[in-house]
């Protein structure tokens, strides 16, 4: 399974730096993809003070850039003999250049480690934020501490059919997209797949407790069911369409394991992250098709916050990207 063929891989110093640079070259061995390593070096204004004669706010640049390039080469000279890997230097604001760089050269993947020990508080920190958000691409911001190889990845998904139709159909394009990525991603670590999608029967609270519309538990009991029946279909109908995609064969190998949660997926699939002990979450930021200047819903930044694993945060289709190249 060739899902990818073109990985940006940034870097930002010696402590965090290995990690991603061996996920992403596994991950080009088994998909035969070609790698980029990146870093982002800050810029120097033009007007800055310096001594008199003493060399120019170019001069520091090119230095900067030059000792940069020299540091990442170094990096990725094992790699050489195993897989197509570059390296560049970007200079300007992290977020920017990243996603710039990847408008340019068209990188169907970024990967990267946050900067920060503390992986919390680093992972919400503004680039990698601004990142998740505005990045077209799929982005796989991997924890400093993970494992050499994954074991369990779990899939977030929702398929519930309660949405106005363009979004219905811009979040079940998404969901397979989902399926697609954790499904090449747990071929290529050799993973097991845990798929979940949580569901709940809107009003079955007030049917049971409500003072006015308070309906007989039996009724409620056999309304409940039925809701979980229907999400029971909804998702084997999508797993169903992403084996026509992702093959019966690689079906077969990752065998994955369907969790049917009660409840939000704002609690629930945290949960199960944390029982299951996953690796990685892979979930989607939602939006409707086309709309600028996306930002990630609720739902998803709730989620990642109760979360200690790594993630691959996935766009939806027809997501436009609010930065641009000429910005």
């Amino acid at each position: 399974m060739r899902r990818f063929k073109n990985i940006l891989c940034v870097v930002e110093s010696e402590n965090t730096c290995r990690r991603a640079i061996e996920r992403s070259a596994s991950l080009a061995m088994n998909n035969q993809a070609r790698v980029t390593v990146a870093t982002v070096i800050e810029r120097i204004p033009e007007g800055v003070r310096l001594p008199e004669d003493g060399p120019t706010a170019g001069d520091l640049q090119a230095g900067s850039r030059d000792a940069t390039g020299q540091w990442l080469e170094s990096l990725i000279e094992p790699y050489h003999a195993q897989i197509e890997i570059s390296s560049r230097v970007l200079v300007g604001t992290s977020f920017l250049e990243i996603i710039r760089e990847v408008l340019r050269n068209d990188y169907d993947l970024v990967i990267k480690c946050p900067e920060s020990q503390d992986w919390m508080d680093q992972f919400f920190a503004g680039d990698d934020m601004h990142l998740l958000r505005k990045c077209p691409r799929p982005v796989w911001l991997v924890k400093p501490e993970a494992h050499e190889s994954y074991q369990r990845i779990l899939a977030a998904v929702d398929v519930d059919d309660n949405y106005p139709e363009e979004e219905l159909q811009t979040r079940q394009a998404l969901n397979s997209l989902i399926l697609e990525m954790a499904g090449a991603l747990a071929v290529s670590e050799f993973a097991e797949l845990h798929v979940a999608h949580a569901w709940k029967a809107i009003g079955e609270s007030a049917m049971r407790h409500g003072a006015f519309i308070r309906q007989p538990e039996e009724k409620v009991d056999a309304y409940v069911e039925q809701e979980r029946q229907h999400h029971a279909q909804l998702l084997e109908n999508l797993m169903h369409e992403v084996r026509g995609k992702l093959g019966v064969d690689a079906m077969n190998y990752v065998k994955p394991e369907l969790h049917l949660l009660k409840g939000t997926a704002l609690k629930e699939i945290p949960a199960l992250a944390k029982r299951l002990d996953v690796d990685c979450i892979v979930m989607g930021t939602v939006a409707r098709t086309g709309i600028r200047g996306f930002v990630m819903g609720n739902t998803a930044e709730t989620i990642l916050r109760q979360i200690d694993c790594s993630v691959l945060a996935i766009k939806p289709p027809g997501f436009v990207t609010p930065i641009s190249l000429e910005d």
